[in-house]
This record gives C-alpha cells, sequence and structure tokens, in this order.
C-alpha cells in the first residue's frame, strides 16, 4: 500500500512461505518505477525475497512486534499474545526511522475484515476454496482503489495516485466484470 495515497498496489494470497512471499515481493518490484521505502513485519521470508525483488534498490525496514505470554487470566481460546512493544530495524539501504510502521497496511487488514466476512472465521461466510476468496479480494480491493471516497483523501486512491482519470461507480465495477466475463466465453 503506498503511505501516501493509499493505493494498495499489490497483493497476494496464499500461504505465509518463502515461494509465496517471493512472488509477492516480485509483483511489487515490478510494479513501482523509484527507489521506495518498504516496511514489512518480522516475518523471516521478507528478507530474502525483498533482496532477490530488489537488490539495494531499496529501503527496507522491518517492524518486529514482541510479544509477551498472556497471563492465565487472560488466556482466552483466540486471544492473541500481549503486544509489548516493537522494534524498528534497518535492512536495506537508509529508511527514514520517522516512517518505518505497518500501520497503514494493519489498518487496512482490519478494514477488509470488517468489509469482507470471509475472512471471519467460524461464520459460514468463510472462504473454504482459494479461488473463491481471491475473486472476493480482488473485489474488495478494487472498490478500495476505484471506488470509495477515502475521508482523508476525498477521492479513491486510483485517482490520486494517477492511475484513473474518474471516480468509478459500482456500476462500472459490474459492467467491468460483465465485459472480462464475456472475453473469457469468447476465448
Amino acid at each position: 500500500m503506498d503511505a501516501q495515497t493509499k493505493l494498495i498496489f499489490s497483493w497476494r494470497l496464499g500461504t505465509r512461505d518463502a515461494s509465496v512471499g517471493q512472488a509477492f515481493m516480485d509483483d511489487v518490484a515490478a510494479r513501482v518505477n523509484n527507489k521506495l521505502q518498504l516496511t514489512t513485519d518480522g516475518h523471516k521470508v521478507y528478507l530474502q525475497a525483498v533482496a532477490n525483488s530488489f537488490g539495494y534498490a531499496v529501503d527496507y525496514a522491518q517492524l518486529i512486534k514482541i510479544y509477551g505470554t498472556p497471563s492465565p487470566e487472560e488466556i482466552h481460546r483466540y486471544s492473541p499474545g500481549k503486544c509489548l512493544g516493537a522494534k524498528k530495524q534497518r535492512m536495506i539501504g537508509e529508511p527514514d526511522e520517522d516512517h518505518i510502521s505497518t500501520s497503514y497496511a494493519e489498518r487496512q487488514n482490519l478494514n477488509i475484515r470488517m468489509q469482507n466476512r470471509r475472512f471471519t472465521w467460524l461464520t459460514n461466510a468463510f472462504s473454504k476454496k482459494a479461488e473463491m476468496l481471491a475473486y472476493s479480494v480482488a473485489i474488495t480491493f478494487f472498490y478500495h482503489n476505484f471506488v470509495r471516497r477515502h475521508q482523508t483523501l476525498r477521492m479513491p486512491p486510483a485517482l490520486k495516485h494517477g492511475v484513473a482519470s474518474h471516480v468509478w461507480s459500482i456500476s462500472d465495477m459490474v459492467k467491468l466484470a460483465d465485459e472480462a466475463e464475456l472475453g473469457r466465453k469468447a476465448i
């Protein structure tokens, strides 16, 4: 996600293993033209993937969260460990310490879980097929980028970023999906 425009320019659905992490970073690198500052969580897969995809043409840092063990009173079946703090760690280049953050991505993850019930465990809406989840995520991100007027931007991220010339409507989304379906049938 671009921090200034809130454009989600790349996403990958899959496990958190090295091959998916590498495919994700390759896609991110292919979509940017300039040197960027990149922050990931402390997942070790990203270390090699970022180096492979960007070399030294990136300012890369990790934000590593430090979790504690919950007390017996705090233990609940689905509770995560208590976050005690975070450590900023420079990995490649010269990332600006003030901009080492995963806040935008974490907030977007919350938005996705709230807007798209396919991410909610223990409900009948939870996706059981990766293909259906991928379609749902694509629609969610298309809406985020091209249709939804963001409060701070007063426009969709794609318009702010300059990759769209107008605000799309949901009708435009449906029409595009219909055209894509017709194209698939013609092949």
